[in-house]
C-alpha cells in the first residue's frame, strides 16, 4: 500500500518541524502504519495544489488525499477501527475536539510568542523573506519584537499550562492509562520548540517536562531521534 504525507521541512530536510504534522505522525504510528514522510517548505504551494489548498500536512493512500491534522486522525481512525483507537471512544473524539481547539487557539499562540524568531534560522534563505513578512504581518510587529519578552513572560507561559500539569499528575498520559491523540496534540507544540529552538521552556521538575520526555521515548524514540535541541 503506498502511504505518503507531506511534512514541514526546514533548510536540513531531515528537520521536521511543524506541530501539526507531528500530530500526524505520531498518530500514524499510534495506528501501527508506515510513512513515506516527503519534505515540504513554506512556498511549495505548487507541490500539494492537487490537495486543494496550501498547507501541511497533507496524507495520500492509495490515491485518497486528506489534509488538515484533525481530519487525519479522524479518517485514520474511520479506516482503521481494528487498530488501536486514537480517541478511545465517540466521547473521546469529542472531548479531544476540545483539545485540539485549545492547543490551536491558547498553547500555540504562547509557543509562537517563544520561539517563533529562531524559526528563520533554520529555514533556507530564500524562504525567509515570506516567512517574516506573512508572520509580522500576522503579529502587528517584527519578529524580533514578538519574542523580545519571552523572559519576562515565560511564568505566565508556565501558568498557562496548570491544566495540562494538573492532569498529569493524577495520570500518566492526557489520554488516561495509555497515550492517545491529545497527547499528540498537545506534545506537538513542544515538539515544534524542539526541534527550532535551544529557548527553554520547562522546568525540570515539571511534571509536563516528565510527561515530555515521554512522549519522546514513544514509538523508539520517533520524536526524540528527531533533528532538535535539548529539552
Amino acid at each position: 500500500m503506498a502511504r505518503m504525507m507531506y511534512d514541514l521541512a526546514g533548510a536540513d530536510p531531515a528537520l521536521r518541524f511543524s506541530p501539526f504534522c507531528w500530530r500526524t505522525r505520531l498518530a500514524l504510528a499510534h495506528k501501527g502504519l508506515e510513512v513515506e514522510t516527503i519534505p515540504w517548505r513554506f512556498t511549495e504551494t505548487e507541490t500539494i495544489a492537487f490537495s486543494g489548498q496550501g498547507l501541511v500536512p497533507v496524507l495520500v493512500e492509495d490515491g485518497t488525499v486528506v489534509s488538515d491534522s484533525w481530519a487525519i486522525a479522524c479518517w485514520l481512525e474511520e479506516r482503521y477501527p481494528d487498530r488501536p483507537s486514537l480517541f478511545g471512544a465517540a466521547a473521546g473524539q469529542a472531548v479531544t475536539r476540545f483539545v485540539n481547539s485549545w492547543a490551536d487557539s491558547v498553547l500555540h499562540p504562547w509557543i509562537a510568542r517563544m520561539v517563533v524568531r529562531d524559526i528563520l534560522d533554520v529555514i533556507k534563505p530564500e524562504h525567509r523573506p515570506y516567512f517574516r513578512e506573512s508572520r509580522e504581518k500576522r503579529f502587528g510587529t517584527t519578529l524580533e519584537a514578538w519574542v523580545a519578552e519571552r523572559e519576562a513572560l515565560l511564568p505566565e507561559f508556565r501558568k498557562a499550562l496548570q491544566p495540562v500539569r494538573l492532569t498529569l499528575r493524577g495520570q500518566p498520559w492526557l489520554a488516561g492509562a495509555t497515550p492517545g491523540y491529545a497527547d499528540y496534540i498537545v506534545f506537538g507544540a513542544f515538539q515544534w520548540a524542539r526541534c527550532v529552538s535551544p529557548f527553554r521552556l520547562l522546568e525540570a521538575d515539571d511534571p509536563v517536562h516528565g510527561w515530555r520526555g515521554r512522549m519522546l521515548d514513544l514509538f523508539d524514540g520517533l520524536a526524540g531521534r528527531a533533528p532538535g535541541h535539548e529539552v
